[in-house]
């Protein structure tokens, strides 16, 4: 494949004309593509996009947002060959790549051929699962589910706060900061005991592609093991199935085993596992 192959724009219409009957054909595999090309469109976000392909058939695609890394659809090894070949003869710097494991491992290759830089591979490493038939917890634990509304920003900005930290993200939430971060744009949902005390958050993503990812779940360390975060992702899943996800998917970290197991007793099954790899000097 040759490098010319790969057509690049920066009009995230554009993009979504070409390759959105492709993105939406497999939305578990596209997720990320689908979900940022969303966001790009909806906040105005400066955007890379790219589309491999002759015509209208659609072989992959790429998004990269202004200063950060890549995010790529599966590819082939010959696909990731002639889009690095084409990036690095533009002279593009690329910090990292994120995508399932077989594409970030063949990008990162091929751009140490094409630019001569090193890859690092990073230590967290995801599985994306998709819901296959939702299996609630029996029993569930005592008290409900609570939907968030605007009114509840400041217990939002305080649960996503206690997630990001608790997963390494370098992020900092308040109320002046939240509509430009990545949680902005998600609904969430609270367990609360009995007594109304809140004990799990789960949030989900909006209805994309016909796909709703659950994305942000999570419960304080000394409350975990009492079935608190598997009844709120059960909660959720279920509103995402009512509002009319043909799928539902969410990423679970691979050296977090308890996690894994509880999204599969949930009725989730293994989609792909998924990589990121930074680049020196990227």
């Amino acid at each position: 494949m040759s490098a010319d192959d790969w057509y690049l724009t920066e009009d995230v219409d554009d993009f979504l004309a070409r390759a959105g009957g492709f993105l939406r054909s497999r939305p578990g595999a596209h997720v990320m593509q689908l979900t940022w090309a969303e966001r790009v469109r909806v906040r105005g976000l400066a955007a890379l996009f790219g589309v491999s392909g002759r015509g209208r058939e659609v072989h992959g695609t790429f998004f990269r947002l202004q200063d950060r890394g890549l995010g790529l659809s599966p590819l082939t090894p010959e696909q990731a060959d002639s889009l690095a070949a084409r990036l690095a003869a533009l002279g593009h710097a690329v910090p990292s790549v994120s995508a399932d494991e077989r594409t970030a491992v063949a990008f990162a290759e091929a751009w140490r051929r094409h630019s001569g830089v090193a890859a690092t591979p990073r230590d967290l490493r995801l599985r994306l699962y998709r819901l296959g038939t939702l299996t609630p917890p029996e029993p569930p634990p005592a008290g409900r589910a609570r939907v968030l509304g605007e009114q509840d920003l400041d217990q939002v900005v305080f649960w996503c706060g206690k997630f990001a930290r608790s997963v390494g993200e370098d992020v900092f939430l308040d109320a002046a900061t939240w509509a430009g971060s990545r949680f902005a744009d998600k609904r969430y949902t609270l367990w609360e005991t009995p007594d109304g005390t809140p004990v799990s958050v789960a949030g989900a993503n909006p209805l994309i592609g016909g796909q709703i990812q659950v994305d942000v779940v999570h419960t304080p360390a000394h409350l975990r093991g009492r079935g608190y975060a598997g009844a709120v992702v059960t909660e959720v899943s279920r509103a995402a199935l009512a509002a009319g996800a043909q799928d539902v998917v969410l990423f679970a970290d691979l050296s977090n085993p308890t996690s894994n197991a509880l999204y599969q007793r949930l009725g989730y099954r293994t989609l792909t596992d998924w990589a990121g790899y930074d680049f020196d000097g990227g």
